[in-house]
């Protein structure tokens, strides 16, 4: 006896016939102009989805990691505070550690003193090049190398600063001399690519993609598939719950296709970060509301490390209370909500389908323009593609001033008796350069900085 669903019993609902009922129930009002809306990206939001909006069609398996790992980034300053920081994070929850390396003065034995490198993946992002370095971390972790990831990001480098570490041959020297011995010593997480800066800058979210997508073909076709293993990928995940869900799910869609041309069959490995664009300075609190949104879209999109943001990271140094509240942002998420448990739980949702399948399709134009024009690089050094963010920056910037696009207590809800001219221990504005750079740097601003110079000011605040 064959076994009945229990939706047996209801018949099939056609897409057109739930249009119908809704346009009646709308007593005379235009069902498109109502209901539908327009994204940043042009992509057409309907207030339902049906299984024909596939038409016929099934996107392919995206994979997604069996468990994700709640990360920390330290700034290494001094060895022994930060690898007692180090051990002290690893005792409550945290499980992947991120070191961002300034100087090659740092002794990275006296770091990895108190971490049993054997049980934790650990990242350097190192602000400098430098193939000693690298080479003497490879002999540091001998057996554990799988836990080790370099996160090396030349081109990303040049677009946040403007300028090559060196130049851009000896780059592009010393960097395939680093893939090559880390290849022979049969490590494959060395080249990342940072889509953050994109997000953070103003850049949408097909965008994000399409540079990202650009940037990850750049160091391919340079090394080769034989020595580009794997690239690991640094997200910043927006507000915008469901497309930024899509967002990361088209990007392994994205890669995973990029990668099959030059035989590289192993997924990408995602870092999510939240927003910093969104973050404020007044009413600060709504500051965690929004990275709890954002990391739950990092999660249920498929990150592999997720890194929260401490609610005043922007103004404050580091804090212990509020890194703690960011751990257990993250810690709650994880094992008092269950997010551990459900493999891949966006699958079969028709709307995030048709989200991730929109976007992708987008940014694989996009990216066949940039590929057009002459690749990513090309684009950076006449400035086209600084450009293009600062075009799409200016429109959301526009959205956040006419209300359209709402932060809770800066440009909207807000109360006028907070005050902050006296909180502030770190200057909370992007801040120019003036130092001599090959090309336009991309800077990262946040939306509400106008608005909250102008209330610092009337608070007396003097700029510094």
């Amino acid at each position: 006896m064959q076994k009945k669903s229990l939706f047996d019993e209801f018949s099939h609902v056609s897409a057109k016939a739930w249009k119908q009922k809704i346009q009646y129930d709308l007593r005379g009002s235009e069902y498109n102009e109502k209901l539908v809306w327009e994204s940043p990206e042009s992509l057409k939001v309907k207030p339902f989805y049906h299984s024909e909006d596939r038409g016929g069609q099934k996107i392919p398996r995206i994979y997604h990691p069996a468990i994700w790992h709640i990360g920390q980034e330290i700034f290494v300053a001094n060895t022994k505070k930060s690898s007692e920081r180090a051990h002290f994070l690893l005792q409550n929850g945290v499980e992947s550690l991120l070191f961002v390396i300034p100087s090659e003065k740092i002794i990275i034995e006296e770091l990895l003193t108190k971490i049993d490198i054997s049980s934790v993946a650990v990242h350097f992002n190192l602000q400098f090049l430098s193939f000693p370095f690298i080479k003497n971390l490879v002999f540091l972790f001998g057996e554990h190398r799988a836990n080790l990831f370099f996160n090396i990001d030349t081109i990303g480098n040049y677009a946040r600063n403007g300028n090559w570490f060196s130049n851009q041959h000896h780059d592009q020297k010393t960097l395939r001399e680093i893939l090559v011995f880390c290849t022979e010593s049969k490590i494959e997480n060395v080249i990342s690519v940072d889509l953050a800066l994109y997000q953070n800058a103003g850049a949408n979210i097909v965008q994000q993609l399409a540079y990202a997508l650009a940037q990850a073909n750049e160091y391919l076709n340079e090394f080769g598939g034989q020595f580009v293993k794997k690239i690991v990928f640094k997200v910043s995940t927006g507000s915008n719950f469901f497309f930024e869900i899509s967002k990361i799910r088209a990007l392994r869609w994205l890669y995973k296709t990029l990668a099959a041309e030059y035989d590289v069959d192993l997924p990408c490995h995602i870092i999510a970060f939240p927003s910093k664009r969104n973050k404020t300075l007044y009413a600060y609190n709504v500051n965690q509301l929004r990275s709890t949104t954002e990391c739950m879209s990092a999660i249920i999109g498929g990150a592999d490390t997720i890194n929260n943001l401490a609610y005043d990271s922007h103004f404050h140094k580091t804090g212990d209370f509020a890194e703690r509240i960011a751990r257990n942002q993250l810690l709650i998420l994880k094992h008092e909500s269950y997010f551990n448990k459900i493999e891949n739980p966006a699958e079969g949702s028709y709307y995030i389908e048709s989200l991730t399948e929109q976007l992708a399709e987008k940014a694989l134009s996009l990216f066949k323009q940039i590929e057009t024009s002459g690749g990513i690089l090309k684009q950076l050094q006449k400035g086209t593609l600084q450009r293009k963010i600062r075009e799409n920056a200016v429109k959301e910037q526009a959205r956040f001033d006419d209300k359209i696009e709402v932060l809770i207590g800066t440009n909207g809800y807000r109360f006028e008796g907070d005050k902050m001219k006296d909180d502030l221990q770190i200057y909370p504005f992007v801040k120019m350069r003036n130092s001599k750079t090959k090309t336009e740097p991309i800077l990262e601003k946040r939306l509400a900085e106008t608005n909250e110079k102008q209330r610092l000011f009337r608070e007396g605040w003097e700029g510094k």
